[in-house]
């Protein structure tokens, strides 16, 4: 009001009054520009701060959401109840104690199991043994799998290895699932029992099929189209399974499933599942090998069942290839940009139409377009009536394991068979 009051005071003709209103006009309009910068580059700032703090609560290169806050520390026993302990106020014993009655129905008297135990490799949570079990017949004991808690635990360690065990149970029996036999967990050293599936996984089982043998142990391993079909069913059934559960796998590949003498596959590597379960998305702790993700995972994104149904026919064509890695003239590193391109892999020349075009169908880039694991197999078992059951399916070269690890874009050490996932 004071600048319009002068000029009212002063004629036009006013050098004075004319200077005074130019002074007004270098104050404010620079003052103007100064405070819409300002606010522009605080905005910028608040923008980049928060996608900063956005990418460090994202999993790594491996994972697919972004890690929840630490789960309560109480252990739940079961779905009957919890046992609160609060880890900081209670020593591993009392706690053991506390929840051990919780798992009773599935302790296993540690006199029941051999005192001589034959480790068969080291896994997440500690060394891995296979053991003998007594059945109550001295003639026909049976063979097991301990997964033992490495020492010394933490009461977080313990916590976590309970939870495992308390997952399985949760799980209940499936027949293409490891199950679970019972625990020791009523004092230290902790043991986890599983099944023992002692032909190994489905990888060894393919490479021992390059080797021109018909039978080893029991087990055939000559393989038609219509015995990849039916295992692949299996694998499927399993995935349904866990679909109810309302969870998903994370890991489908021929090194997480297990077979047996009658060609019965089981699926094992439930650690990612058990991180869905307890906290509703996988850590970065948790690394999968890239050739085996699904886009949507590669790009860090949250996936659901139909990320497993986008792996899922990699292992059917892994078995027309006969243990041949996915994808093999792609570098681990490029296959996003691959599959970007809208690029999938090639059809091998031992693999019919029917199968390329299921594969085709799974390989789909947006999850809605792909079927889901009941549909896919309600699928293979239309296919199974009309495929061939005679013509054995064969590769003559043997496989480098250190090789086929490179192209693969995995460790060597992860395509032993072990139980390192469960």
């Amino acid at each position: 009001m004071g600048m319009t009051r002068m000029l009212l005071e002063c004629s036009l003709s006013d050098k004075l009054c004319v200077i005074q209103e130019k002074q007004y006009e270098v104050i404010i309009v620079p003052t103007l520009l100064v405070t819409i910068f300002l606010i522009l580059l605080g905005v910028i700032l608040w923008l980049f701060i928060r996608e900063q703090r956005t990418q460090q609560q994202r999993s790594g290169p491996q994972g697919i959401a972004p890690v929840p806050p630490p789960r309560d520390l109480s252990w739940k026993a079961g779905h009957g109840g919890n046992v609160a302990l609060p880890l900081k106020e209670t020593s591993v014993e009392n706690f053991l104690g506390a929840t051990t009655p919780a798992l009773a129905k599935l302790q296993v008297p540690r006199e029941q199991l051999s005192e001589v135990l034959e480790q068969i490799c080291s896994g997440s949570c500690g060394p891995i043994f296979r053991a003998n079990m007594n059945t109550g017949d001295p003639s026909k004991p049976k063979s097991v799998i301990l997964k033992a808690l490495k020492e010394p635990a933490g009461l977080h360690e313990v916590q976590d290895f309970l939870g495992r065990i308390q997952f399985h149970q949760y799980l209940g029996k499936h027949k293409n699932l490891v199950q679970l036999e019972g625990c020791c967990t009523e004092k230290l050293p902790l043991y986890m029992v599983l099944e023992d599936v002692a032909h190994g996984d489905l990888l060894s089982f393919l490479w021992t099929c390059r080797r021109d043998v018909m039978t080893m142990d029991g087990l055939l391993y000559d393989l038609t189209e219509k015995q990849v079909y039916h295992i692949g069913e299996q694998v499927l059934l399993a995935l349904e399974f866990l679909q109810d559960k309302h969870l998903f796998h994370g890991d489908v590949a021929a090194r997480n499933i297990l077979m047996q003498s009658d060609l019965t596959a089981k699926l094992c590597g439930l650690g990612l599942a058990y991180e869905v379960y307890t906290r509703g998305a996988i850590s970065s702790t948790q690394t999968i090998p890239l050739k085996w993700l699904a886009p949507e995972r590669l790009l860090l994104r949250p996936a659901s069942i139909r990320a497993d149904v986008y792996e899922d026919p990699k292992v059917l064509i892994i078995f027309i290839m006969t243990g041949a890695p996915p994808y093999p003239e792609v570098p681990p590193n490029s296959i996003l940009e691959h599959l970007q391109r809208r690029k999938i892999m090639k059809r091998p020349s031992s693999c019919t139409h029917t199968m390329y075009s299921i594969m085709k169908s799974c390989w789909r880039w947006r999850e809605a377009d792909r079927p889901s694991p009941r549909e896919l197999r309600l699928r293979l078992e239309a296919a199974i009536k009309a495929a061939d059951d005679e013509a054995v399916l064969q590769v003559p070269e043997l496989v480098v394991p250190e090789l086929y690890a490179a192209v693969a874009g995995i460790r060597v050490e992860s395509l032993f068979y072990n139980y390192s996932m469960l």
